[in-house]
């Protein structure tokens, strides 16, 4: 692996700390995504784009064969009030690299852009794309959705994702509900009204106790949590209304839809989705690339947190450098090493796959 682990390491770190200086906040991604174009057509590269998307297909790309997507990210949060340093300074220390961006996904994307280019110039079983793409994390419209209908046919992909380079072959879903109950008003005085607050209660209490009857093999069980609740105009008015919001984890044991339609039967009280296209994902356990991620000692698990997997329609895993315990944390970091060793894992996982 010299390739990957002197040219393409160098290469990926430079290309990161560039990408940690220039903001790119959810929406706010056209500077890096300058940057990622730059970087590819300096190589020579056809580049498409469309809006703060940015794409690229292998040299001997075929449409006969079947095609991979690598996947990932260049958006980020905005920092939070506890860094300590500077979130857009690139700093290396203690053989780590901080920065906003640096663990989720920026460490990931550059690692799947090495593999990229350790693969372009051979011929290939497998067509292979990266994508960078913009919005992921608010699950935005103008991410990985806009992109799919200009995409080949993609058979399955790769999602880079700081997962310590496991291999997540599920991930949980995401529902937002929003709740609501009704009653009548009266003064907190006198023995009139009904109170919603008390009529919401039970409600409250079967999101937290409800079990769904299926229990998904990969994900475990469904995970509802209400998570933020409203009533009530001032102290001596009883409340006529009280509305809830309620974050559901899904599973593969259900689609979305299913799992809305047990939730309104059941759940006494009015029930409506924000939206059902956060789906949950799972892949065969006889499917290529988990197979040669068993041959080659990578730990498979289920994901409870979300990417842009919940957003494609074909078959796709979650692997990536760093853990994601820090993304979003103060002080943001990726160890240096895991840049190096994340692109020679990527490039042995595939290697089983495509050469």
């Amino acid at each position: 692996m010299e390739k990957s682990s002197n040219n393409l390491y160098v290469e990926a770190v430079n290309l990161l700390k560039n990408l940690i200086q220039t903001p790119s906040f959810s929406r706010e991604e056209e500077k890096t995504a300058d940057i990622l174009s730059n970087f590819l057509e300096n190589k020579n590269i056809q580049i498409f784009r469309k809006k703060n998307n940015v794409w690229a297909k292998n040299k001997y790309f075929d449409p006969k064969k079947p095609t991979i997507l690598l996947n990932s990210h260049h958006d980020t949060v905005k920092a939070n009030l506890g860094y300590t340093l500077n979130p857009f300074e690139a700093v290396e220390k203690d053989g780590k690299l901080y920065g906003l961006g640096s663990n989720d996904a920026g460490a990931s994307l550059v690692s799947l852009l090495s593999n990229f280019l350790y693969f372009n110039d051979l011929e290939l079983k497998y067509n292979l794309i990266f994508a960078a793409t913009a919005e992921e994390e608010i699950s935005g419209q103008n991410g990985i959705s806009l992109i799919l209908e200009d995409l080949e046919k993609i058979d399955f992909a790769i999602v880079g994702e700081p997962t310590l380079m496991n291999l997540a072959v599920a991930e949980k879903g995401l529902m937002v509900l929003d709740c609501s109950v009704k009653g009548v008003s009266g003064h907190a005085a006198r023995d009139v009204g009904e109170n919603a607050i008390y009529k919401a209660l039970p409600c409250v209490e079967w999101f937290r106790t409800f079990r769904f009857p299926k229990k998904s093999e990969k994900l475990g069980e469904i995970k509802m949590t209400v998570s933020q609740i409203q009533a009530g105009t001032q102290h001596n008015v009883i409340p006529d209304l009280c509305t809830f919001v309620v974050d559901v984890r899904t599973t593969d044991a259900y689609s979305n839809s299913e799992t809305l339609e047990i939730i309104q039967k059941n759940a006494n009280c009015e029930v409506k989705a924000r939206s059902t296209r956060l789906n949950p994902s799972g892949i065969s356990k006889d499917h290529a690339i988990v197979l040669a991620a068993q041959k080659l000692g990578i730990n498979c698990f289920g994901s409870p947190t979300l990417s842009d997997q919940a957003l494609m329609p074909f078959d796709s895993v979650k692997i990536g450098v760093g853990d994601s315990e820090r993304s979003h944390s103060p002080d943001e970091f990726v160890f240096l090493n895991e840049i190096e060793q994340g692109i020679e894992k990527y490039i042995a996982l595939l290697s089983e796959i495509i050469l």
